[in-house]
């Protein structure tokens, strides 16, 4: 920490950053989101193509992560990052000189759920590079709901039988519910969620209601996913029903707050938030070519 400490007034960083993300792979996905996140926002230079990755710029933003005081690394994509395992192998074979206590990897598991058995070795060989936690995007608690929105002309795994699998490697997980009308779309259904969660043990249970950012670069993604938002009113009512009857155990920075749900852990947030006016940063993006980011959003919210 000392030293840590005096990188920190020797570059004469101030700003905090909350989570580093690190693109894994290109643009391609093996679900079927119609409300896909990734398709409205730019696409900075992602493609289909293979892209080559800037190992030196990744080495910086690895350092400037960690002067910044960040403890979460989240490996994502603009597609699926689990369809490139060999890549992951080496972002976390890197990451391993900077010693970041938490390292998560978001995806749809698709890939793990449809088969699990052939992935053990290479998950082992994660857990032991320091991969934490899976962070499993879904929708609802039942296989079938999940498999309308992610796989509706396919099959959908067994999430219970994913959790119990990756629970039984060491892996911890955290499912993110992206709330849609007619999936979580009550207190009602959001309590169903929770106790699915405890249930099936789940470490960290993630809402949030999903969204349409301004300027889409996906026009079409973005009139189907008009179908699917939540009222407005209904956001406050969950709110306010978890501040009533959960126990509220942090405030994070940007706008999502943690509760204690009768011993699960959930937290309430939003896709996208920031705060322009801040010297704090919610994130930095690593983007296969080197150029650092801190927004989705904006093509121009550059570092490097």
């Amino acid at each position: 920490m000392m030293k840590l400490n005096m990188l920190r007034r020797n570059v004469n960083i101030k700003m905090k950053i909350q989570t580093f993300n690190i693109l894994a792979g290109n643009t391609s996905c093996n679900a079927n989101c119609p409300f896909c996140i990734s398709k409205m926002t730019p696409k900075n230079g992602i493609n289909s193509d293979m892209p080559k990755i800037n190992w030196v710029n990744f080495k910086k933003a690895c350092l400037l992560a960690k002067v910044s005081l960040v403890n979460t690394v989240l490996i994502t994509g603009k597609g699926e990052p689990l369809l490139y395992p060999e890549e992951i192998t080496q972002f976390l074979e890197v990451l391993q000189k900077y010693n970041f206590p938490l390292i998560e990897l978001q995806t749809n598991a698709l890939v793990l759920g449809n088969d699990f058995e052939s992935n053990i070795k290479r998950l082992k060989l994660w857990r032991e590079l320091g991969l934490n936690t899976f962070v499993i995007s879904i929708v609802h608690y039942r296989d079938e709901r999940n498999r309308e929105i992610y796989t509706p002309f396919g099959k959908y795994f067994d999430l219970v039988k994913l959790i119990e699998n990756l629970h039984t490697i060491g892996f911890s997980v955290r499912l993110n519910c992206i709330m849609l009308k007619n999936y979580i779309d009550s207190i009602v259904e959001v309590k169903k969620m929770i106790k699915f969660c405890k249930r099936n043990k789940v470490e960290q249970l993630t809402l949030k209601p999903v969204e349409i950012i301004d300027n889409p670069e996906n026009k079409s993604i973005a009139e189907n996913t008009k179908n699917l938002l939540l009222p407005k009113k209904t956001e406050k009512d969950i709110q306010r029903n978890l501040e009533k009857n959960a126990v509220r155990l942090r405030t994070l920075d940007f706008g999502g707050v943690v509760y204690d749900f009768d011993g699960q852990n959930v937290c309430m947030t939003d896709c996208m938030a920031h705060k322009p006016f801040s010297e704090d940063l919610r994130q930095l993006i690593f983007f296969p070519d080197g150029h650092l980011r801190y927004d989705w959003r904006y093509a121009g919210a550059v570092l490097v």
